[in-house]
């Protein structure tokens, strides 16, 4: 009966999280990279999955990132990957981490490929920046992310800033404790507009990653007062009635694209995060399939 349960849960989240997933293959996330190029924007392509502990699924997924380095080349793509540490090596060592994606970046680079590494749950937070650093140090075309959610972001934002950092600032998935992180949404959107601030006052070269119309409103305000290279992240499936205005407006979109079989816990994250994804959600659909 559980079983029943689950398969039936799994069947309806799979309805919804289709939206914002590509599809199960790299050819599927290549045809949605190449339909948000059409659209005027980039593409961040994300191989689904995290905390792989076998030598084997890791070189597996450090194999799969090479092979989509080449087909963004081939295809003549414009954009990039995102990529999450524990799924190349972090559960492992830091060391593993470090050499697999400095090795995926220096093949990116030969293509003009921008290299996102995604931030995971706090207990990762130390290493992923300490990763970073050391590949920033080498190569210029590498990025952030960091959580809004979390309380110790501002501190690692000043850090990041003083050394010219590329930063994509996120709200945050992950479900984390009270002494970590804040909790209401009033909360969290005080702290990301507040970090919003130090990276139009501080920063440059940035993303602004959300659908929340009050803060996109609020980065638009702060683009007038100080003259950034910045651009808006947006899933794919979400706001699809905003991203045509913003991109006619004069910004810089990109969509990021997941793709893969292990939806699910992305999925379920991605509806936890904030419920007013869910209204978003719907309101794309219904967007997307007016007459």
């Amino acid at each position: 009966m559980e079983k029943t349960q689950s398969t039936l849960i799994e069947k309806i989240l799979f309805k919804v999280a289709k939206q914002w997933i590509a599809g199960d293959t790299m050819n599927d996330a290549l045809k949605s990279a190449r339909e948000a190029n059409a659209h005027g924007m980039n593409a961040i392509l994300n191989q689904l999955g995290e905390h792989f502990t076998s030598n084997v699924q890791v070189s597996r997924t450090v194999s799969d990132y090479f092979t989509l380095v080449s087909n963004l080349r081939r295809s003549k793509i414009s954009g990039g990957l995102s990529i999450k540490p524990t799924q190349v090596g972090l559960p492992i060592s830091v060391k593993e981490c470090l050499e697999n994606l400095d090795t995926i970046i220096e093949i990116a680079l030969q293509s003009q490929s921008f290299v996102w590494i995604d931030m995971e749950s706090s207990e990762h937070t130390d290493n992923t920046l300490k990763i970073y650093q050391n590949l920033f140090e080498k190569y210029e075309r590498v990025g952030v992310a960091i959580q809004a959610n979390l309380k110790r972001t501002e501190n690692d934002l000043e850090m990041l800033l003083k050394k010219g950092s590329k930063i994509r600032l996120v709200k945050g998935a992950y479900r984390e404790s009270s002494k970590n992180a804040y909790k209401t949404r009033q909360e969290v959107d005080k702290n990301y507009d507040k970090l919003m601030k130090m990276l139009f006052e501080q920063g440059n070269e940035f993303a602004i990653a959300t659908h929340d119309s009050k803060l996109i409103d609020r980065a638009i305000d702060l683009s007038k007062r100080y003259e950034r290279k910045f651009e808006f992240q947006m899933l794919k499936g979400i706001r699809d009635e905003l991203k045509p205005i913003l991109i006619k407006s004069g910004f810089s979109v990109s969509e990021y694209i997941p793709y893969g079989t292990n939806w699910l816990p992305y999925s379920i994250r991605r509806l936890r995060e904030r419920k007013r994804n869910i209204l978003l959600l719907g309101s794309s659909f219904l967007h997307s399939h007016r007459v």
